[in-house]
């Protein structure tokens, strides 16, 4: 338990973030799971108003080796990089980051505690080591942290943008330019706010997104592109591409009407990040999955298109955006 006494009236966020040298959204995941009372009552909302000499206290989170996968766990899952303070994994698709109620599957975060590993707890047991997300049909690299340090750090990374992923998708049609720059507001679709993200007019319920796009291979019936996000918003990819009348394989969801009746053929293909005790930077590459792959073999000759999907290729068309 870690106690502190409030010497001004600030937010309760605010006030743990100094006191404790965490991000505000980092303190907010602690506070959303009850870790923190206030005179001894649980407080469970950020902008609650801390008063001069209010007793501020933050319960222990559960130690790691109490955590249990909450389902069996029948699946493996390639690891890209490891060392003493971080993983990558290469995440297949069909597979849930981390629980929720809706969640009756095995996850990645339950992989991660059934191989033992320890990992950061900022986020609670049920995203434990989680610095990002990815949708459960997209496919590719994630990145976990092992400890705290390593997990604020990578999340400083991910606000200031030095961290990053490049993306691969096939879609139905090509884009109408070889390279297109989206900076569209994104807010909960009117239609569907549960599943469905949509473009909009700038309001006090959207946020601001952008996003770039290129082509890099083309056949009759299906495109190879390459994405970056200048945002993190969910489903942005997704939602930016519709906007543009372009969907991905599989994406029903958003608007795609082809054959193909598969998952949605996204996948983070490159990650880099500079690594929080080194200073080193780091870029990772995750292989494209069979599936991506065997739908291209018939149409797009990826060997063909090598130079165009490496690394120096796409930091470089990618950075022209900038």
């Amino acid at each position: 338990m870690q106690t502190f006494l409030a010497d001004e009236n600030l937010r309760l966020d605010v006030f743990l973030a100094q006191k404790l040298k965490q991000s505000r959204s980092q303190v907010a995941l602690l506070i959303e799971k009850d870790c923190v009372s206030v005179k001894g009552q649980i407080q469970n909302k950020n902008s609650f108003k801390l008063k001069n000499g209010d007793i501020v206290c933050i319960a222990n989170l559960k130690p790691h080796d109490e955590i249990k996968p909450q389902f069996k766990v029948d699946f493996d899952i390639g690891v890209l990089y490891e060392d003493e303070d971080l993983l990558v994994l290469n995440k297949p698709s069909k597979l849930t980051v981390h629980g929720a109620s809706s969640v009756k599957n095995a996850t990645l975060v339950d992989w991660l505690i059934e191989k033992k590993y320890t990992l950061s707890n900022l986020g609670g047991e049920l995203r434990a080591g989680l610095v990002h997300r990815l949708d459960k049909d997209t496919s590719g690299a994630i990145l976990i942290a092992k400890n705290n340090f390593t997990h604020q750090r990578l999340s400083e990374q991910l606000a200031n943008k030095s961290m990053g992923r490049i993306y691969l998708a096939l879609i139905d049609l090509p884009l109408k330019e070889d390279k297109i720059l989206v900076e569209k507001f994104l807010m909960r679709s009117p239609s569907n706010a549960i599943k469905k993200i949509a473009v909009a007019k700038e309001n006090k319920f959207c946020k601001s997104a952008k996003s770039a796009f290129i082509n890099i291979a083309k056949s009759e019936n299906l495109s190879l592109i390459a994405a970056k996000l200048f945002t993190g918003r969910t489903h942005q990819i997704r939602a930016h591409l519709a906007s543009l009348n372009r969907y991905i394989l599989g994406d029903s969801l958003y608007g795609y009407k082809g054959k193909y009746e598969g998952r949605i053929m996204l996948h983070a293909y490159f990650l880099y990040f500079i690594h929080p005790r080194t200073k080193e930077p780091i870029f990772v590459k995750a292989p494209l999955m069979q599936d991506f792959k065997n739908i291209m073999s018939n149409q797009i000759n990826l060997g063909e298109n090598d130079e165009k999907i490496s690394l120096e290729f796409l930091l470089e068309f990618f950075n022209s955006f900038t």
